[in-house]
């Protein structure tokens, strides 16, 4: 254990070194905000796929392959294929732009009061994905490290807080680099191989699975299906999302790179649902599914190799931590402050964007604290989105006919359509989606036909 703990604490060291490294270069709020608009490839690629693959993806899909089998892998193949859509689809129009937010757009294509109502969507939304890898650093740590839990996520959380914070979106791709190679090498390469071998090998996974474990829609097409709405197209409008193509130097590494990230996505959930499968035969009986990740890190590795996948699943849950936390600050500093009579700094200044990650990032803590299930946590922040942004952002780019009434509407009556059916059947449930989709695009339609005759006609900003 004692080695354990010191390979975690110098990637822990590591991390806040990369930060510090990451704060000297975000010298303009360009650089702060989206790394001065000049990755290439490499890190393109890196920070994507980082920033995509957190607890839901790496804990939840280990939870998702324990309990359904292979067909756990869903949940990062919508996620996968949302990257590879918005890379092929919507990269090139968006990095003509040259914007911060995915409000942004909505101010273009309507007024100023769609972007207010639509970043306080894209805020809760940032703000819970922030928190639910922030659990997971917490859950994580708690089960290996036999912390408390409050103690856990302070610690974890406050380092991704603090990188975040000081050096921004430079921190965050140079932390993100490290973080996807070591996740790759600690999840896919160690943990999986030896996880299944410490199970007797596929043959024994096939004869002591059910068939259902290998069937790859085992999970029921009504989640498949919910997976899709939720998370295909939440990456499509996503904040996290959209500031990492921001990052991109030309819309052809957007777009290459992107596509693999992608891809790479894919097949880390088929590497996870294979983890999780093999716990159910390690572990038959764990008394909280919830703990199928860290209870078989537990049990297959060394000393020393286990502190290399900890760090590995700690790369993973930082980065999609970060990332929702930069997206949270940006939105609210960006859309939201100088609502409240702030004044927006210029490019030569990234002290109001510090400011608003450290605070965002304490916000970000104390919700870890109080919510436990991260899956649970990231499928009500992307109801909530997908409920109340997909069909206002989508008339913006696609329908002349859509009004600033029409959008504002459609996003107050999707998002509470969602809520209040999160509320009565369940975050499990696949209704609040269903139902937020249905009562934004009535709205929408609805009411930007009934006041277009009062606006005047806009051109789409794509």
């Amino acid at each position: 254990m004692a080695l354990d703990i010191f390979v975690v604490l110098l990637y822990a060291a590591a991390m806040l070194a990369l930060g510090w490294y990451g704060m000297r270069r975000a010298k303009t709020r360009e650089d702060y905000l989206v790394a001065g608009r000049n990755l290439g490839p490499g890190f393109y690629l890196g920070t994507m796929a980082a920033t995509v693959l957190g607890g839901a993806s790496t804990i939840g899909s280990v939870r998702l392959g324990y309990v359904h089998g292979i067909s756990g892998f869903w949940l990062c193949a919508a996620l996968g294929l949302g990257i590879i859509g918005i890379s092929l689809l919507l990269a090139k129009p968006l990095l003509k732009l040259k914007i911060y937010t995915v409000t942004q757009v909505l101010e273009r294509r309507y007024t100023p009061a769609a972007r207010h109502a639509s970043a306080a969507i894209m805020l809760v939304y940032a703000l819970m994905i922030a928190a639910t890898s922030t659990i997971a650093i917490g859950t994580v740590m708690e089960v290996l490290f036999g912390l408390p839990f409050w103690t856990a996520v302070l610690i974890g959380g406050g380092i991704v807080v603090l990188y975040s914070t000081i050096g921004g979106m430079w921190s965050l791709t140079l932390t993100d680099i490290v973080q996807f190679l070591v996740m790759t090498v600690g999840l896919v390469f160690i943990l999986m191989p030896l996880s299944i071998s410490d199970a007797g090998g596929w043959d024994a996974l096939v004869a002591a699975l059910p068939a259902s474990a290998f069937d790859f829609t085992a999970i029921g097409w009504d989640t498949i299906v919910t997976y899709f709405l939720i998370y295909f197209f939440g990456i499509f409008i996503g904040q996290d999302i959209w500031q990492r193509v921001f990052t991109a130097r030309n819309a052809r590494v957007a777009q290459v790179a992107g596509s693999a990230a992608g891809l790479y996505c894919i097949l880390y959930g088929l590497a996870m649902a294979l983890i999780g499968m093999a716990t159910r035969v390690l572990l038959p009986d764990l008394d909280n599914v919830n703990n199928a990740f860290a209870s078989v890190v537990q049990l297959s590795l060394p000393d020393g190799l286990r502190g290399l996948v900890v760090a590995a699943a700690l790369a993973a849950l930082m980065s999609t931590a970060s990332a929702g936390l930069l997206a949270a600050s940006t939105t609210a500093a960006q859309d939201l402050w100088p609502l409240l009579g702030g004044r927006e700094q210029g490019d030569g200044s990234a002290h109001v964007n510090r400011t608003f990650t450290l605070l965002l990032g304490v916000a970000t803590l104390a919700i870890a604290l109080v919510v436990s299930d991260v899956i649970g946590a990231l499928t009500m922040a992307y109801n909530l989105l997908v409920g109340g942004m997909l069909i206002p952002l989508l008339g913006a780019i696609y329908w002349k006919r859509a009004s600033t009434a029409g959008a504002i509407a459609s996003m107050l009556l999707g998002s509470l359509a969602a809520a209040i059916f999160m509320f009565k059947d369940g975050l499990d449930a696949n209704t609040p989606i269903y139902y937020g989709l249905a009562a934004g695009a009535v709205s929408f339609v609805a009411i930007s036909l009934l006041s277009r005759r009062r606006q005047a006609p806009a051109a789409s900003p794509a």
